[in-house]
């Protein structure tokens, strides 16, 4: 369950949205304008440009990042001194088609991408399938372009747009140090095209299993990539065809993240075990240890390399899961920099590449975590997001800081106050930071700041259009409540002044799930889509509290890697409960009129709360939530089919299957009682199409009041912008209807 995205407006023909009551087809409900007495329409807050894939170029003072309009998305750039920018390509329409994987050419003048496919799935689709959320008779491809970066530039001949050149269908393009070739992945191989497009990509070499993240040596010489054999996987190394593909260290362990030495002559990776083993308790949380190895790459040497670090084996070990993973570095003065948990925060740690320099020196101490980290042009310096500051509200959200990379002085902020700052790259020149920043009121747009510290400079802004109500915004309020088991719980209340005495009041609960909504937009497309949307649920009369539940990211490790969650106990569900219990206390809460919304995984917890908790919440809206955590969508478990596994007895079998049955909604449906609309797309590669099919059959069965909104061909991270729109139509109206 992961992200999302948007397009122009919509045109509402065809609307499938269907009221169902005991099985009895009712008069379809259409999406309806906004009611007049909002501040502003739904369309009007969700009119911002969402800007992402922030790159800076490696010889050059230019960033570019990709600027999603309303679901056209293109790619722009600004040039220092002036950062003024400039859209390079010719995207209008809202076809649902992703741009991402941007990559500079050495001097700048070049940008490869890819168009199409579905970044944000679990479960990737064959590069015969890809997404078609428009239902265009055409099959859309996903394929990489290449563009100059000089067009449309103030002087150039004729100002006018370059066209894009197609390299070939493919993912994950990076170019050479000589600027003249591109690598990437197609079906599973290593492919090469030239830069220019003069000639058709070829097949790299052979390798058996899939061959994926291609690295370039700094001298263009070889390419590295992880060979993955499905229970472990090799580093590899390609020279030429006249030569065999080597291997590093090879072993039963799944070894990923090649980092090459700037001198080109050894390579950093992670290691973890492989897959396999005796089962593990079924209900408990398992460690995920792992190292970092270096090994040497020349033709002749020994390339079995040495551990410079290891992890320990307890839980706050474990790999890291959050933005970046390990964020794997190769800094000045032969030092690696990586991310990990082990002091339970997601913290940045340097080392020795030798690794005789003794423990890993901890360079951002405190309690929070390092989120978006990047490692400056002169490999001095690490700049990265972190959840801190001299505000204590500074937990829910995001703020920019550099520290050296030997650990020899306390981080520095580069930025603070009551906005939120994300994705940090250094220009080539290590002058000047380039970011993604927002606030409560102001959508995200790119900015700029001095690494040596500054005025910071907002870029873009008049690409907001002038009818995005910022100034009808509201500032969410941050609140904390503890759940019924002592867990203390943060959130963010939207609330508008005037209305009702006793307002109807909404719980919002964000996806992910390791997810943590801010007191403004979000850095990712579908919580900043979220985030409007509770703008406008609050402009109608609502009070919305956003619900950070455990499991989500932001405040420790304990909190994001709690016992009995998910699957093995729905804990989660305790704050989440526990929200709409803190609704109920407030003085300007109507308690009877209190409703649930969420999507993805806070679509999983809203018809848990629907189907165990119907005496509390009223109404509820679930998107594309998960219902079964069977996924075949049985009925139930057959708990006299257990039988004992390789050192898991039949009884821990079948208490397994008994927990997790009982943490699904589908257990839960003889007591809901409330209506709910359920929304899915059917090309969904996260959630299964079938848990929304499933459930309705079990709701129209037990006679619950259920509406469904059905997207044929859309994914999971809704790629239209319309699609956006009519969902938070639909959960508007549908909120109308029943809570007010």
């Amino acid at each position: 369950m992961t992200r999302l995205t948007r397009s122009t407006r919509a045109i509402f023909t065809l609307v499938l949205l269907s009221a169902v009551w005991t099985g009895v087809l009712k008069t379809p409900l259409v999406a309806q304008n906004d009611a007049t007495s909002s501040a502003f329409t739904l369309d009007q807050v969700l009119s911002y440009p969402f800007p992402d894939n922030l790159v800076a170029a490696p010889k050059s003072a230019t960033i570019a990042w990709t600027f999603n309009e309303r679901g056209a998305r293109n790619i722009y750039i600004a040039e220092a001194p002036d950062f003024t920018a400039r859209r390079i390509t010719p995207y209008t329409e809202d076809e649902g088609q992703e741009l991402t994987g941007l990559s500079f050419s050495p001097d700048g003048n070049m940008i490869v991408y890819v168009r199409g496919g579905d970044h944000g799935a679990n479960r990737p689709a064959d590069g015969k399938l890809m997404p078609n959320p428009s239902s265009s008779p055409t099959q859309p491809k996903m394929q990489l372009w290449a563009i100059s970066t000089l067009s449309n530039r103030p002087g150039a001949s004729g100002g006018s747009a370059a066209q894009p050149t197609l390299l070939g269908d493919g993912d994950e393009p990076v170019i050479s140090p000589s600027g003249t070739r591109v690598a990437f992945v197609r079906d599973h191989r290593i492919w090469i095209a030239p830069l220019d497009g003069s000639k058709p990509a070829e097949a790299a070499f052979f390798a058996k299993g899939s061959s994926e993240s291609p690295a370039w040596s700094p001298d263009g010489r070889r390419l590295a990539f992880v060979s993955n054999r499905d229970d472990h996987s090799f580093i590899g190394i390609f020279t030429d065809a006249t030569q065999p593909v080597r291997y590093l260290a090879p072993s039963t362990s799944r070894d990923s993240t090649p980092v090459w030495s700037p001198d080109g002559r050894e390579i950093a990776f992670v290691r973890q075990p492989g897959r396999g083993g005796v089962p593990k308790p079924l209900l408990l949380q398992q460690p995920a240890p792992w190292a970092i190895r270096v090994s040497e790459v020349s033709d002749t040497s020994d390339t079995s390399g040495t551990d410079v670090w290891k992890s320990g084996e307890s839980l706050v070990d474990s790999i890291p899961r959050t933005a970046g993973g390990v964020n794997l570095h190769w800094a000045a003065g032969d030092r690696l920099v990586f991310l990990s948990y082990q002091d339970g925060w997601p913290h940045l740690y340097s080392i020795d590449r030798s690794g005789r320099g003794g423990k890993p020196k901890l360079l951002t101490p405190g309690a929070f975590m390092v989120e978006h980290a990047s490692l400056t042009a002169d490999r001095r310096a690490m700049v990265y997001s972190a959840n801190t500051g001299s505000d204590r509200s500074d937990i829910n959200r995001r703020h920019l800081f550099k520290v050296a990379v030997d650990g020899s002085s306390a981080p520095i902020a580069l930025t603070t106050g009551t906005g939120i700052e994300w994705s940090p790259v250094t220009t080539s020149d290590s002058q000047t930071v380039a970011f993604l920043a927002s606030d409560a009121q102001r959508s995200p747009l790119p900015a700029v700041v001095p690494l040596a510290g500054g005025q910071r400079r907002t870029l873009a802004a008049d690409r907001v259009p002038a009818r995005f109500p910022s100034a009808q915004l509201i500032t969410p309020q941050p609140v904390t409540f503890k759940s019924s088991d002592g867990v203390e719980v943060h959130a963010q209340v939207f609330k508008t002044a005037g209305g009702e005495s006793k307002k109807p009041a909404l719980v919002y609960v964000h996806g992910g799930p390791p997810r943590q909504m801010l007191l403004g937009w979000h850095y990712m497309d579908y919580y900043a889509n979220d985030y409007g949307a509770n703008q406008y649920l609050a402009s109608r009369g609502f009070i919305v509290l956003s619900v950070n539940y455990r499991l989500g990211i932001g405040y420790g490790h304990a909190f994001q890697y709690p016992e009995r969650a998910g699957a093995r106990g729905a804990s989660e569900y305790l704050d989440v409960l526990a929200g709409g219990k803190y609704l109920q206390s407030r003085s300007d809460v109507d308690a009877k009129r209190i409703g649930i919304w969420g999507g993805s995984y806070g679509g999983y917890l809203t018809a848990l709360a629907l189907g165990r908790n119907s005496d509390i919440f009223a109404a509820g809206v679930d998107i594309h939530g998960v219902h079964n955590w069977d996924r075949l969508g049985r009925p139930g478990p057959d708990l006299r089919s257990g039988l004992a596994v390789d050192g898991i007895s039949e009884a821990d079998i079948k208490e397994w299957a008994r927990v997790q049955y009982g943490s699904s909604p589908v257990s839960a449906v003889k007591t809901w009682k409330s209506p709910v609309l359920l929304i899915h797309g059917d090309d969904d590669r996260n959630v299964e199409f079938a848990q929304t099919v499933n459930l309705v059959r079990r709701l129209r069965a037990n006679g619950v009041y259920f509406e469904e909104l059905i997207f044929p061909d859309e994914i999971h991270d809704f790629l239209r912008h319309q699609d956006w729109l009519r969902a938070y139509h639909a959960g508007a109206d549908f909120f109308d209807k029943h809570l007010k």
